[in-house]
């Protein structure tokens, strides 16, 4: 793949534990890391029909030992004992829950999969000693709005907090990924196939993107620095308004109705932002040894008591309460502002 040499040894004879294999950036970086010759893939995913689309795909390849398991990332026993049986190098945190329309109206399975589930997963990497996790996160646990984007900043602060020397904890900021399961191109090029219209949630919407083969290599590059981890981000190009999208896919449609093709604009959903940022106000950012990724510093230290905080959160997430849910969050990250299906005032339909 391009970025990265065949020659490239660096995951040569290492054993790679995968979480959410089965997904968009999870079965890429399956295929990625298959590419390198591992000694062991291990492919965790809770998604039946994900892991066994992945292990058929990888099943043409021959001659790689991969190993799919079905299971959760929130079971601490299933964890321990696959890093036990197979003491993986690397680890690769792809497992969570990411479209915000869903995730707003499901908030306790997204605070379950995409915090505790990264807290559980670095708990116990911790335990047992394994020296590199890199979770894919992304630019909405910046100031959050939604559920995805506060859950995905509480994993961030899990492995800030256990990152050091011993055990060496990363986090990825990806932008929009082209391709990616909830992508606008794949779901726009669907409508235009159906002859429209095509929906956008406003007109003047924009976000960042990377492609696919982008984004992994920036995962895989993570975990190659030799340095201490933290919270990385892409060197950043200009955001791509939304409906410029949308206008330009249909433009080159070489359907003869194309012409016919409306955009119709929806409004923004509960969670959605105009605008997606990188970095928090006190985040700055510093140069790695490659020009493709940038490592993020902050001014500020991590919450008091935020060990406390998370155990509360579990409690209120079994207990199904969510005003303690959503208050417990937003002393975790004090920027997070939920939208009125999660505000503790308002009525709930789902849980």
């Amino acid at each position: 793949m391009p970025g990265q040499s065949p020659r490239d040894n660096s995951f040569l004879g290492r054993t790679i534990l995968i979480t959410g294999a089965g997904g968009s950036i999870g079965s890429a970086l399956s295929k990625a890391a298959l590419h390198f010759e591992p000694r062991h893939l291990v492919l965790l995913d809770h998604s039946e029909r994900n892991l066994n689309e992945i292990d058929f795909e990888l099943s043409r390849s021959g001659g790689i030992s991969y190993i799919p398991v079905l299971g959760d990332v929130c079971d601490p026993t299933l964890i321990t004992a696959l890093l036990k049986q197979y003491q993986p190098e690397i680890v690769y945190h792809a497992a969570a829950f990411k479209h915000v329309p869903l995730t707003e109206n499901n908030p306790f399975s997204a605070v379950r999969n995409n915090a505790l589930g990264t807290v559980n997963l670095a708990r116990v990497c911790q335990a047992q000693g394994i020296s590199n996790l890199v979770m894919v996160s992304t630019d909405k646990a910046v100031n959050p709005i939604s559920v995805v984007g506060a859950s995905k900043r509480i994993g961030e602060l899990a492995l800030l907090n256990l990152n050091g020397s011993k055990n060496r904890m990363s986090a990825v900021r990806l932008g929009n990924v082209l391709g990616s399961q909830g992508s606008v191109v794949p779901a726009f090029a669907a409508q235009i196939e159906r002859g429209g219209p095509v929906t956008v949630t406003h007109p003047d919407v924009n976000r960042y993107f990377l492609t696919m083969e982008e984004a992994v290599q920036l995962i895989l590059l993570a975990s190659k620095l030799e340095d201490s981890g933290g919270i990385f981000i892409p060197q950043l190009r200009a955001p791509v308004r939304i409906l410029d999208i949308a206008h330009k896919m249909i433009s080159n449609t070489q359907c003869e109705s194309a012409d016919d093709v409306s955009v119709v604009f929806t409004g923004l959903r509960p969670g959605d932002k105009m605008s997606e940022e990188f970095l928090y106000q006190e985040e700055f950012t510093e140069p790695t040894r490659d020009p493709r990724l940038l490592r993020v510093r902050t001014q500020t230290s991590l919450t008091c008591g935020f060990n406390r905080n998370i155990d509360r959160l579990a409690g209120t997430v079994e207990e199904r309460d969510l005003n303690s849910m959503i208050e417990t969050m937003c002393r975790i990250v004090p920027t997070y502002r939920p939208t009125e299906l999660v505000n503790p005032s308002k009525k709930r339909l789902f849980a």
